[in-house]
């Protein structure tokens, strides 16, 4: 049988799954901190409220049977985002739900899109969002990217820059301009830093008629940017004006004013952000790695105020979901993140010979009672030999029987000394795995 990796389906080394394990690990605290609950709901949805996302119909993996005989056998599919399935959860236990409705998803979803860098077929999203019944207060839409912020700012990695826009803003300042296919505009803006402006001037002339004036003006808008009310003077300097856009403004100006009085340098407006799918009905996010502006955005969400409705009773929301695996494909792809070992273990407990074994397992179980990462060694092999096999895979201390007492030794340091199993605690460091920056040639 040919054995190959599957493209799209990333798999990671130990060391690798240790670094995945660390920042899932840093999320679901963050966001738990921030008074979220975590839920996790299934990898199926129905068919039917999957295609319903239009743009994401092509991408659906459909679950199958291998014996199937009738259609109805594939009539689900995978998920492939976290939005359906928390739809379809509020909808399932509104009567049981305290609103709003603060939930935290870190899972697994498939899409079926072309694998490229940063892009994958099964991919791990964390999503945070806030879910009202009837109606969701403004303040949420500053809450949302600061608990990412906190978040993201925990771990290892560049800096994350939180980017900001309004759809409100977007859709009055093109309305009020003349411009009339709204969505078809905000995709093509949304192109924006991946084909140059005169390719969007171009795609808004032959795709929505817009006129060399109205491109610029539209063009004009996506460069706009900044941290407080100024950010709405140099829209209302480019001459266009609409209640939409007067709503919009003034609540792009109260996100990033309050946000970034909470967190100074938090969140940053950029009109270029169109996010241009139908749902986002005001606020909307981006956020992207300083440095590594090319693998796009990390972060995304906005404010939707249909987010599931049962025909009496609406759900809006405000959420942002973090692309995991596209984070971790740059920082594990470039070295930028490593962990202190391979492995878990804190301690190898060696073994003198095959007769002493049950000794050393003994010793162990002590350790691992008390929290201790242990392993024993594989075999009675020489003690140099069983050092080398700690030290290939990080383990900071071996454990040795002696005709002295117990002895343990930090094989960084070569420092050995007597130690009681029921006694003995490694320093905080070394108890687990530390995930650090890598050190550049220049530190």
């Amino acid at each position: 049988m040919k054995i190959a990796p599957l493209s799209g389906f990333p798999e990671y080394l130990p060391e690798g799954r240790i670094v995945e394990q660390h920042v899932l690990d840093v999320l679901r605290n963050t966001f738990e901190l921030h008074g979220f609950s975590g839920i996790e709901t299934r990898a199926v949805e129905p068919l039917e409220h999957l295609l319903s996302k239009g743009e994401t119909s092509k991408e659906v993996y459909v679950l199958n049977r291998l014996q199937a005989t009738e259609a109805k056998d594939a009539e689900f599919g995978l998920h492939f985002d976290l939005t359906v399935p928390l739809a379809r959860y509020v909808l399932e236990n509104q009567g049981r739900l305290d609103f709003p409705f603060k939930r935290y998803q870190i899972q697994k979803v498939w899409r079926g899109e072309r694998p490229q860098t940063g892009r994958y077929r099964e991919f791990v999203q964390a999503d945070v969002d806030v879910v009202g019944s009837e109606n969701l207060a403004f303040h949420h839409e500053i809450e949302i990217p600061l608990v990412m912020a906190d978040a993201l700012s925990k771990l290892p990695i560049p800096r994350v820059v939180v980017r900001a826009s309004n759809r409100k803003v977007a859709q009055g300042f093109y309305e009020a301009i003349g411009i009339g296919n709204v969505e078809e505009t905000l995709r093509i803006v949304d192109k924006l830093d991946k084909v140059g402006p005169q390719a969007v001037a171009a795609m808004l002339a032959e795709n929505v008629g817009a006129s060399e004036e109205q491109a610029a003006r539209a063009l004009a808008l996506a460069e706009i940017a900044g941290t407080d009310a100024s950010v709405a003077d140099a829209v209302l300097a480019l001459g266009a004006r609409s209640a939409l856009l007067d709503e919009g403004l003034d609540e792009l100006v109260r996100l990033v004013e309050g946000a970034n009085d909470l967190v100074d340098g938090s969140v940053v407006a950029d009109l270029k952000i169109a996010r241009g799918l139908d749902y986002y009905t005001g606020s909307v996010y981006e956020s992207t790695l300083v440095g590594h502006e090319d693998l796009g955005s990390v972060c995304s969400g906005g404010r939707y105020d249909s987010l599931a409705s049962d025909g009496k009773r609406t759900y809006p929301g405000v959420g942002l979901s973090i692309g995991v695996s596209r984070l971790l494909s740059r920082v594990l792809g470039s070295g930028l993140v490593q962990p202190s070992r391979k492995v878990p273990s804190a301690v190898l407990v060696a073994v003198n010979n095959e007769e002493e074994r049950q000794a050393a397992e003994r010793t162990a179980t002590t350790l691992r009672r008390r929290g201790i990462p242990t392993d024993v060694s594989p075999n009675s092999a020489k003690f140099g030999k069983q050092i080398r096999y700690a030290d290939r895979r990080g383990i900071p201390y071996v454990w040795f029987a002696t005709d002295d007492g117990p002895q343990v030794k930090d094989i960084r340091s070569g420092e050995q000394v007597a130690a009681d199993p029921s006694v003995w605690m490694p320093p905080a460091e070394d108890l687990h795995p530390t995930i650090a920056a890598a050190r550049s040639e220049d530190d």
